[in-house]
This record gives C-alpha cells, sequence and structure tokens, in this order.
C-alpha cells in the first residue's frame, strides 16, 4: 500500500503515499485481482487502477506493457497491432491514453520549477550554462539566471546530462 494514494483532493491524505490510511475493501476483476480501496481520512473507495492506463483496460497487464514498448521502440500502430495481437484501435486508444499520461507528468514537473520558463533552445541552454562557460566568469543577467536555475534543474538527475 505504500506505492498507492487517495485520489480524492478534498481528502487531507491526497497524494501522500504510504499515510495507512488505505485499507482493501474488495476484489474486483474476473480472477479478483483488482483491489478496491477505501481511504480511511474521506470515505472514498477506489480502484487501484484508477488513473492509470490499466484503468477500464480489459488486456492483461503484460499485453498493455508490451504495447508500450513497442510504441516507445518506434514500431506503427499497425505492427504494434500486430506484434501484440489486438485490434490497431486498441492500440490508439492506448497511444492516447499514454500521450494524456506524460502530457500530465510534463506538465507537473514544469510545476516543480520555480520560475516559469520562456522559450529556450536546448543547444542555448548547454552552450551558455555549461560548466566550463561557468568557468569562464561574467555576470548572468536575468535570463542568464534563469538558464543556470534550468541547467542545476538538469544537473540534478531529471535528465541525463548533453554530451
Amino acid at each position: 500500500m505504500a506505492m498507492l494514494a487517495c485520489p480524492n483532493p478534498d481528502c487531507p491524505d491526497f497524494n501522500r503515499f504510504g499515510a495507512g490510511n488505505l485499507s482493501v475493501a474488495e476484489r474486483m476483476g474476473k480472477h479478483k485481482h483488482i483491489r478496491r480501496l477505501y481511504c480511511k481520512s474521506c470515505g472514498h473507495r477506489f480502484s487501484e487502477r484508477q488513473g492509470t492506463l490499466l484503468e477500464y483496460a480489459k488486456l492483461p497487464e503484460e499485453t498493455v506493457v508490451r504495447i508500450i514498448k513497442c510504441l516507445g521502440h518506434g514500431c506503427s500502430m499497425e505492427a504494434t497491432a500486430d506484434i501484440c495481437e489486438v485490434d490497431p484501435r486498441t492500440v490508439e486508444q492506448m497511444l492516447k491514453k499514454a500521450g494524456q499520461r506524460a502530457e500530465d507528468f510534463h506538465r507537473l514537473q514544469l510545476e516543480r520549477l520555480q520560475q516559469p520558463l520562456e522559450a529556450i533552445q536546448m543547444d542555448e541552454l548547454h552552450g551558455r550554462v555549461s560548466q566550463k562557460a561557468e568557468k569562464k566568469g561574467g555576470a548572468l543577467g536575468r535570463a542568464g539566471r534563469r538558464l543556470a536555475a534550468v541547467a542545476a534543474w538538469v544537473a540534478s538527475g531529471f535528465t541525463r546530462r548533453w554530451r
């Protein structure tokens, strides 16, 4: 239960993972393998699959993972459908859901930044704020400080450094 949190925004334990407020209320699905959880703080009941790609999916988890891996490796929708032995419309639906999830994740990561970003080119970021540029010295303006903040964020491990 440490990997789950209450999805109810009105709950005092909203998005608090491992808060000890969740218990299994029942099991669902054909093989009773999906847990339906109960939040002791707000009384909300929800599926452990809520908010994931598996929500409302009737496919086995392995098939969903295989579809996402194929799409991630650049396979076309038709090729992915053939490899995973599903209908191309199923792959299209998974792609839409995964794209929305990726967009939401990206938006959350941008909100984590303390300053709003202006449009910059990634090569400008590397060229002006790389370690070599910092060693040369010089006064950084407002844009330079903003680029330095982004470079520190990148260096903190969110993404790999450019080479």
